[in-house]
């Protein structure tokens, strides 16, 4: 875990905490100071000065709220980088409709928004034309997996894109394509949480759909 990390939080709750001391402080000063000149003749009664305790304990509390959800915070963000940390070398799935031909065969998953009776697979060339078409028959909604042959389409190690179409009847059915690849590291960017793909280069580590 990151040392800096935890000191910072460390030092975000004494300073959250001083500050809250602080304005207790304040308030208790300038109620004692009032009390000590009100008017003999029409002092503050208790109403007042619960009210107005009341008040500077709803302060002090909101105070104390606001670091927590910060520190909470900080806290998620340590989490999902330990978490991130265990997907190196992992292959994982994030939008996208890219596949590479590995010993003749390419394969991804996509996810179907409803049930389909007719789904194509439509692989393309590098200049955006249809160079194969598979049909992958019916389907239900959700997530799904193909493995397209090449045949020799292509060469070993190219890396071509895919495109679905799905239909229910004469209506179409929206569908998400995803592409899968593995993790080699992951770094931090900008408060961003970033991990390198070895094909598809840098994503973002909440673009990861699911871990294959």
């Amino acid at each position: 875990m990151d040392v800096s990390a935890i000191n910072s939080t460390a030092s975000s709750n004494t300073t959250s905490t001083k500050n809250a001391a602080d304005t207790q402080d304040r308030f208790l000063k300038l109620l004692v100071a009032q009390m000590n000149n009100q008017d003999p003749l029409n002092p503050m009664d208790n109403a007042q000065v619960t009210s107005q305790m009341a008040q500077i304990q709803q302060v002090t509390s909101l105070s104390t709220l606001d670091t927590s959800i910060k520190n909470l915070g900080l806290q998620l963000g340590q989490m999902q980088a330990m978490q991130s940390i265990s997907l190196v070398g992992r292959e994982v799935s994030v939008p996208g409709n890219q596949i590479q031909v590995v010993n003749g065969v390419a394969g991804a998953s996509y996810e179907l928004d409803g049930a389909a009776k007719t789904v194509k697979l439509e692989i393309l060339g590098p200049a955006g034309n249809v160079i194969d078409t598979q049909q992958l028959g019916a389907q239900g909604s959700g997530r799904q997996t193909f493995t397209w042959n090449a045949n020799n389409l292509v060469p070993e190690g190219t890396e071509v894109k895919y495109r679905i179409t799905a239909l229910n009847g004469t209506a179409a059915v929206s569908s998400t394509t995803y592409a899968h690849d593995k993790v080699s590291s992951v770094y931090s960017d900008s408060g961003n949480l970033m991990l390198e793909l070895e094909r598809l280069g840098p994503v973002n580590y909440a673009s990861v759909s699911s871990v294959n």
